[in-house]
């Protein structure tokens, strides 16, 4: 999160600067719009102009997101021409002048190889033309130059290569910020397959040998509980979205409780009360299964009696409310604090730190989970998640039921 705040720090500043050089040269007497003064109106439009430049920069620098940007960038700048390039070639020309792409990009080798930006002349033989200078910045993430922002004008202009530079810096935050969430996608995606072999081994070994303990007693049992367990193993190990939708979650314990309940007889029984309208509400991929994994853990193991597990997912405004709630042992709320902060295995507590983790990069830190224990109390989790969130779609199956 400093990262985050000191890049846009970095982004913001040069554009109020620019706002400002922008403002004192369309200053006029009268009032535009009703936004107060030339200045404040220039500094306005110069930062909306840059919010619609960049969303498409955050998918990286592209073909689609150069074309995409380009048009702002340039008016950012207030130049005849503006192009974008990888190290290879011009990814997007906006404006006049694109015959010389070819002599842009051959200049590009001393400015993209030392990282340090460049004006010169533009030759050009037709007297038509109006741009003779460009001004070349390269786009650089953590030292690494990934592409050039190229402004062409009619002169030379110090301005110009202020300006240009700051526009560069702006960009280059984008595709900084670009990398931060292909390495989040990553990270991810690589935190659901820990979380997928942590679960398996185990119950897959305990699931199957329930189901051959039933093959000579009872067939027909044997074949549904089969069944459930080749439903729920490609659940777990699908390799589509990120996402997945409330109601095939719960369909998904439903059926790893079926084979838990075959194991475990009158020892365990579940409550599942399901507010239907929550149910087509989108939430990261097995956040609630290891929770309710976790709770037949605690709620079984080191008790002898019977031991009763309720879930229920309720219509809370902007958000679902899913809570998960045992009688088990329980545990010592500060064993619970170092779970989550990854000072004991997934042992300690089957998937808790990393559902904890991918509810807080998903939705945020006030969206982690809330975990209620004492010994000999058994132990209670809310999970809060809301029914809308930028990037979150589900790619999931067609509900089945709960």
């Amino acid at each position: 999160m400093t990262g985050f705040l000191a890049g846009l720090c970095v982004a913001v500043l040069p554009l109020l600067a620019a706002g400002f050089w922008l403002g004192r040269r369309t200053a006029r007497p009268d009032r535009q719009g009703g936004l107060g003064t030339p200045v404040e109106h220039a500094t306005f439009q110069t930062l909306h102009t840059a919010s619609l430049a960049a969303p498409p920069l955050r998918a990286g620098l592209t073909e689609e997101t150069a074309r995409k940007s380009a048009r702002r960038l340039r008016t950012l700048l207030g130049t005849d021409a503006l192009c974008l390039t990888d190290p290879q070639q011009v990814l997007v020309w906006d404006g006049v002048g694109g015959h010389h792409r070819g002599e842009i990009m051959e200049r590009l080798a001393g400015p993209l190889e030392t990282g340090r930006g460049e004006a010169f002349r533009l030759s050009c033989e037709s007297p038509d033309c109006p741009v003779r200078w460009a001004v070349v910045t390269p786009l650089t993430v953590d030292d690494r130059v990934h592409g050039a922002l190229v402004a062409c004008a009619p002169r030379e202009s110090a301005v110009l290569v202020r300006a240009a530079g700051e526009v560069a810096r702006w960009v280059s935050v984008q595709l900084e910020l670009a990398d931060l969430d292909r390495s989040r996608t990553r990270l991810i995606e690589a935190e659901i397959k820990v979380l997928r072999a942590q679960i398996s081994p185990h119950f897959i070994f305990n699931s199957l040998a329930v189901i051959a303990s039933f093959v000579r007693t009872d067939p027909e049992r044997a074949r549904e509980l089969l069944l459930e367990f080749a439903d729920f193993t490609r659940y777990s190990f699908r390799r589509h979205g990120d996402f997945t939708t409330l109601a095939d979650e719960l369909h998904a314990i439903d059926q790893y409780l079926a084979l838990v309940r075959a194991r475990f007889g009158d020892r365990l029984s579940v409550t599942l009360q399901i507010a239907p309208e929550v149910l087509p509400v989108a939430l990261p991929f097995l956040c609630l299964q290891p929770l309710v994994e976790n709770a037949v853990k605690h709620g079984l193991e080191g008790k002898a009696d019977a031991c009763h597990i309720q879930i229920t997912a309720q219509d809370a405004g902007a958000e679902a409310l899913v809570v998960i709630e045992d009688d088990g042992v329980g545990m010592d709320p500060r064993e619970l604090h170092r779970i989550l902060a990854g000072e004991i295995g997934p042992s300690g507590g089957i998937g808790l730190s990393n559902v904890d983790d991918r509810l807080r990069q998903v939705y945020g830190d006030d969206h982690g989970l809330v975990m209620e224990t004492a010994v000999g109390a058994g132990m209670k989790i809310t999970a809060r998640v809301p029914k809308y969130w930028p990037g979150v779609h589900s790619a999931a199956r067609p509900a089945t039921g709960v």
